[in-house]
């Protein structure tokens, strides 16, 4: 229902019509005729200013509400893209604007919980289908076993390490799930302390080391440098890196290298893990950091790993305050890289206030 204001227009114009004529009838000597024009003039001199008055700064916002309530109630949102939050005087704008800025952040809303239901379904999938994947290697293998292939030692032996290589594929995927689950829950503190990153890396490069032999690749620091201390988590960090440089090694060609770098800054140190891989298109890099996402499912499968390595990497650095940077070019390698502090900035803090006083 809307409020018409030329109704109302009309009734306010001929009550104030009536009323001056009342007031004018009183005076001696004025004639009839002087009565009917003063009447026709103050009615319709009121009938325009108040059907304006109305009109624009009345009955057009309440016809607006009315719209708008009516359009929430058919949850037609189609209306938030035409609101424009602008300061005003009138209060019936005002409240024409609460609406708008409610039902925007309603459809927000909405919206936010369509695409975390998406996300759901997809990850849900996901889930299942890595989960069945060595459930059915080990099945298959052991079935094997025992419908007779047990007896042949050779065999037997060969079947068994696959199956056993099924199982902690999926033992690894277990533990990186709940790994994630925990970190995105706030269930694992991170215990910061000062080490000496360079140390880690070098920790790093001795580990990995015989997989990039492997593939005739090299891993290495870009050049030397003295001992690095930042405040961090230091398994936390090691995991970061060896995530890092894994995917680095895993998604590079062979005879290339994988380069570690630092940027020493006052305040903090930017760590850098640079390949010399296929690269990454922009569409991708959005979403590397999603829970199973692959960019080439169809060989990822082959190169191992649970999908969850970079999820994990991110939660990990934005729980240290600071995000990953990816650079990317197709065909030219990637960069990764993410900002630590070198001390502890809440001490750091504490200190200065000392020395200023």
């Amino acid at each position: 229902m809307f409020y018409n204001s030329r109704a109302v227009a009309v009734l306010l114009a001929f009550s104030i019509a009536v009323v001056t004529t009342a007031f004018l009838s009183l005076i001696d000597g004025i004639s009839i005729q002087a009565l009917l024009l003063t009447f026709a003039v103050a009615a319709s001199s009121a009938y325009l200013l108040i059907s304006i008055i109305l009109e624009f700064v009345f009955f057009r916002e309440i016809n607006k509400i009315y719209e708008v309530f009516n359009k929430l109630g058919n949850k037609d949102y189609s209306f938030i893209d035409e609101f424009e939050e602008k300061s005003t005087l009138n209060p019936l704008k005002r409240i024409n604007q609460e609406i708008y800025s409610y039902a925007a952040n309603k459809q927000q809303e909405i919206e936010e919980l369509k695409r975390m239901a998406a996300y759901r379904r997809e990850f849900l999938a996901d889930v299942s289908h890595e989960l069945k994947t060595p459930i059915f290697a080990a099945q298959g293998f052991i079935y094997t076993l025992l419908d007779g292939a047990v007896k042949d030692k050779s065999v037997r032996n060969k079947f068994l390490k696959k199956a056993g290589k099924s199982l902690d594929g999926l033992e690894m995927l277990v533990n990186d799930l709940l790994t994630l689950s925990h970190i995105e829950a706030g269930e694992i503190k991170m215990h910061f302390e000062s080490f000496d990153i360079l140390a880690l890396v070098h920790d790093v490069i001795d580990q990995l080391e015989g997989k990039a032999e492997k593939k005739h690749m090299q891993l290495k620091l870009d050049k030397a440098y003295e001992p690095i201390e930042v405040y961090a988590d230091y398994n936390r960090i090691y995991q970061v890196i060896i995530n890092l440089v894994t995917n680095a090694l895993k998604y590079s060609s062979e005879d290339t290298e994988v380069v570690i770098g630092f940027e020493i800054h006052k305040a903090d140190v930017e760590v850098s893990v640079k390949d010399n891989g296929s690269g990454i298109s922009p569409e991708h890099i959005k979403r590397i950091f999603d829970r199973f996402y692959r960019i080439d499912k169809s060989r990822s499968k082959d190169r191992g790993g649970t999908g969850l390595g970079l999820a994990i990497v991110k939660h990990i650095v934005e729980a240290h305050g600071s995000s990953v940077i990816v650079t990317s070019a197709v065909g030219k390698g990637s960069t990764f890289s993410f900002k630590l502090p070198r001390m502890n900035p809440i001490k750091h803090k504490v200190v200065e206030s000392d020395e200023a006083e």
